[in-house]
């Protein structure tokens, strides 16, 4: 099992998001608190005022907002709102062999400058091409239905176009989408950003792969779950 164990998490409820990175909530006791939120998109349909939500609470003193918001409770279930979660995931399951299509004992490096990108993951094995792999959030489900992005994303675009430029100089590369959210597909939210969705069709016909997982969240860890399909 791929899993990441929860620190100690505060229960609180959502009073607001805003300036993007930054959420009011109060706690339990009453006291309302400014958390970090580490999530660039729009939150689309789990960011409503009112829902519990669940902060850790970092020790460092250097921080101006200790508490840090990782989930929230919807309807459906748990909902992971960190988006640095799925890359740390990501680097697990690329070290331990999960996916039974990156390659074993591959030397794994995070964050690695690419163009005008940084690109989430590169996989070098002493057998095969070397593996570039972007991880993308996914916390917008519709009836079953995984889908991203939440906002219209032309770094997301962007991405997809260098990733198929890896492709053609004979590397390979890989979206991998990550939904903290029960799902059964993914597809891409083509009626937010079309463009988006326009350019990961072409970009899998031109060789980029594209693979699809769940996370399952409790209060206690979270961890790979089953694989999604895929529709384009």
């Amino acid at each position: 099992m791929i899993a990441i164990a929860w620190p100690p998490l505060t229960r609180a409820t959502l009073i607001q998001r805003h300036k993007r990175f930054l959420a009011d909530a109060r706690l339990d006791n009453g006291e309302v608190i400014t958390a970090h939120t580490a999530n660039t998109g729009s939150m689309l349909t789990c960011s409503q005022p009112g829902r519990p939500i669940y902060l850790s609470r970092s020790n460092n003193p250097k921080r101006r907002y200790p508490y840090s918001w990782e989930m929230i409770e919807m309807p459906d279930g748990l909902v992971g709102v960190n988006t640095t979660l799925p890359n740390r995931l990501a680097v697990l399951a690329a070290r331990a062999g999960f996916f039974p299509t990156w390659p074993l004992n591959a030397e794994v490096t995070s964050e690695v400058s690419i163009g005008h990108s940084r690109l989430d993951l590169r996989l070098k094995s002493p057998q095969g091409p070397t593996v570039w792999v972007e991880v993308k959030n996914c916390s917008l489900v519709e009836a079953g239905v995984a889908l991203f992005p939440d906002a219209v994303s032309q770094r997301g675009t962007r991405h997809l176009l260098e990733l198929a430029q890896l492709v053609e100089a004979g590397d390979r590369a890989i979206i991998l989408i990550l939904a903290q959210r029960k799902a059964r597909v993914f597809r891409p939210a083509a009626r937010i950003d079309p463009v988006w969705a326009k350019t990961l069709a072409q970009v899998v016909r031109q060789g980029v792969e594209i693979l699809a997982w769940g996370v399952d969240l409790t209060l206690t860890e979270a961890s790979l779950g089953e694989r999604l399909a895929v529709e384009l």
